[in-house]
């Protein structure tokens, strides 16, 4: 159970980061930061150079930077499912982490958006899928859906924003900057807190949580379209659809167990974000293991069985190859060894679901790169087989941008409170009226028997 907490205490606790942080988020920011500017510097070259910088050519026309778009779409589901089906189901466990799953959500967005247009060597033709694209063509689905899912995503991260922003705007007061204030001003949209409003607030996150949930399946598996649409071998997959939505909530729940790790250890959140925070989670993260692990059985089972044309080469590559170590990587340390230390009672715990997480996504980004790149390694005529070798320019933009998620986070939790106040009041006001209505029960006394109520009848057994 929860730890009760005083309205203060609960308060002082998450809006503490937007007054003051220590000397280490600076650091960190700065890191990041450099990190970022690395990146830039890497776009800038690439922009200047096109695409020759990179390790695509003919055979290889998609490598690293549509790793990393799926991988971010991915887990971008973080949030949108487990917050809405945690808010539809009225799980009140869910408090304290919503915000950060939706947080998780939006930012994955922006930044796996940002990978098509490193992809493109042109980003202003972008402009070309909106005013020349064929409406047939699975790529034109993914940019409206993604557009559609950003634009869901932040109406769903704001709603239940708005009290909290209310909250900002008259408690920080005279501490917090005139432009954080000015923000909370704008934003709280007149909040007071009046019954109506509550009554139209809580309506609109509803709504929004129920159309939001189509939404986001919808998105990866129009993703997963973009490549199962094709006859290539390994692409060519009735399965993509489902497989890709499962893996997107595997690797967001993984996800969101480290965002919750590192959050609750930087801001002191430990009598918010208890152990079973994480235990929930953790179930979660065995069962869509389990079911990814089925997946990825039917997947190269059918495959392995009927070996139809350029099959056979693409699985001995994945299986004995030059693609070997990056698939039995993602086999044992993203699948098979985060289960067990899942399900194990003595890695059971915060640490070991946080390392289970950060194994979990390491071994989903291998498993991308596994899907994009051997696939298209494979010849359709009669050809060697492609090479990919990123250059530093990819991987520059691939540090640079998850560097940018870290660091869109923390500016995040600098402005607006990283966990939903006002929800996390309401489910400990809740769990307290629940302690306070519990009947003490009486023990049932045992009762006398017939022969010690009527004793007549007794003497006439007799």
């Amino acid at each position: 159970m929860m730890k009760m907490s005083s309205k203060n205490s609960l308060e002082s606790t998450v809006l503490q980061p937007i007054l003051k942080v220590g000397k280490g988020y600076t650091i960190l920011a700065l890191f990041l930061l450099s990190v970022v500017l690395l990146g830039v510097f890497a776009f800038l070259t690439q922009l200047s150079q096109g695409l020759a910088a990179t390790a695509m050519r003919d055979k290889i026309f998609w490598g690293i930077y549509i790793v990393n778009f799926v991988f971010f779409i991915g887990i971008s589901h973080a949030g949108t499912l487990i917050s809405a089906i945690l808010r539809v189901t009225n799980a009140g466990w869910r408090t304290p982490i919503t915000r950060m799953a939706e947080m998780i959500t939006v930012v994955a967005i922006m930044v796996g958006a940002t990978q098509i247009l490193f992809d493109q060597g042109r980003p202003d033709r972008i402009f070309n899928l909106f005013l020349y694209g064929r409406y047939q063509s699975p790529l034109v689905w993914d940019l409206l859906s993604i557009s559609t899912y950003l634009v869901g995503s932040c109406m769903y991260l704001y709603l239940p924003l708005i009290p909290d922003l209310a909250l900002c705007r008259d408690r920080l007061a005279g501490q917090a900057s005139r432009f954080k204030l000015a923000i909370y001003r704008v934003l709280a949209v007149g909040w007071t807190g009046a019954p109506e409003q509550k009554k139209l607030l809580e309506r609109a996150i509803s709504v929004m949580a129920i159309i939001i949930i189509p939404i986001a399946i919808s998105v990866h598996t129009v993703v997963s379209w973009v490549f199962s649409m094709t006859l290539r071998p390994g692409w060519n997959s009735t399965l993509f659809g489902p497989y890709f939505v499962i893996g997107a909530i595997f690797s967001g729940i993984a996800s969101i167990i480290i965002v919750m790790a590192i959050f609750r250890k930087i801001f002191h959140l430990e009598q918010f974000l208890e152990e079973k925070h994480f235990l929930k989670l953790g179930t979660l993260l065995a069962v869509t293991n389990l079911a990814y692990i089925y997946f990825t059985l039917a997947e190269y089972l059918t495959m392995g069985y009927k070996l139809a044309g350029e099959d056979k080469e693409l699985l001995t590559m994945l299986f004995a190859g030059s693609q070997a170590p990056a698939f039995w990587a993602f086999l044992v340390l993203g699948l098979f060894v985060p289960l067990f230390m899942v399900v194990n009672k003595k890695t059971r715990n915060i640490p070991g679901l946080v390392v289970a997480s950060a194994l979990v996504n390491v071994g989903m980004w291998i498993k991308r790169f596994v899907i994009v790149v051997p696939t298209l390694q494979v010849p359709l005529l009669p050809f060697d087989v492609g090479i990919y070798r990123p250059t530093w320019v990819e991987w520059s933009l691939t540090a640079g941008s998850f560097a940018g998620f870290a660091l869109l986070f923390m500016l995040f939790a600098r402005i607006f409170p990283i966990m939903s106040i006002w929800e996390v009041r309401e489910e400990l006001e809740t769990e307290k009226e629940k302690e306070t209505e519990k009947v003490i029960e009486v023990p049932a006394q045992p009762q006398p028997k017939w022969t010690e109520v009527f004793p007549a009848k007794r003497e006439e057994a007799r």
